[in-house]
């Protein structure tokens, strides 16, 4: 893009520079699972374990994680790039639906649906929100690593694409 950009436009440019890891978020509702892909994830602390997601504060999945503060972050590897596109996906289907045909099992703390083979999952329970602009920032401590995968490639996005 050459040429002078609006602030809103210059800003949207530079952050799909960023490389990001690639994360399913998902959450127990009563007899309903939710999920959602998320890039805005990241680590903040050590002692004690914390960690922030970002989710789009008007969706719905913001709303049931206000009223549940129990989920889990599955940090999704290369090969999972099928999955991460169903969970991005604009008015998708229950999470039990998106997992049907990929390994998965219920995180023993969280209850939440926890897609197996990604590079970790963490079960996370919510101590802080925070609202920034059009996300809300949910600021957790992770209770327990369900499961590490040291030799797994982490699926990672920039430029509006999933690298490989």
């Amino acid at each position: 893009m050459g040429g002078p950009l609006t602030a809103a436009t210059g800003f949207v440019e530079a952050v799909a520079g960023f490389a990001t890891g690639v994360v399913v978020l998902t959450v127990r509702d009563g007899r309903d699972d939710l999920g959602t892909t998320v890039t805005s994830f990241m680590s903040v602390s050590l002692d004690p374990p914390l960690v922030v997601a970002g989710v789009t504060t008007s969706s719905y999945l913001t709303e049931v994680l206000l009223r549940q503060s129990r989920w889990a972050a599955t940090v999704l590897s290369s090969g999972q790039r099928a999955l991460a596109g169903r969970f991005a996906a604009e008015g998708r289907p229950s999470a039990r639906i998106l997992l049907a045909s990929a390994p998965h099992h219920r995180g023993a703390h969280t209850d939440a649906l926890i897609p197996d083979g990604g590079v970790s999952a963490l079960e996370c329970e919510t101590r802080q929100t925070v609202e920034a602009g059009d996300h809300t920032l949910f600021v957790a401590e992770v209770l327990a690593a369900d499961y590490v995968t040291g030799d797994a490639k982490p699926l990672v996005r920039a430029n509006r694409r999933y690298l490989t």
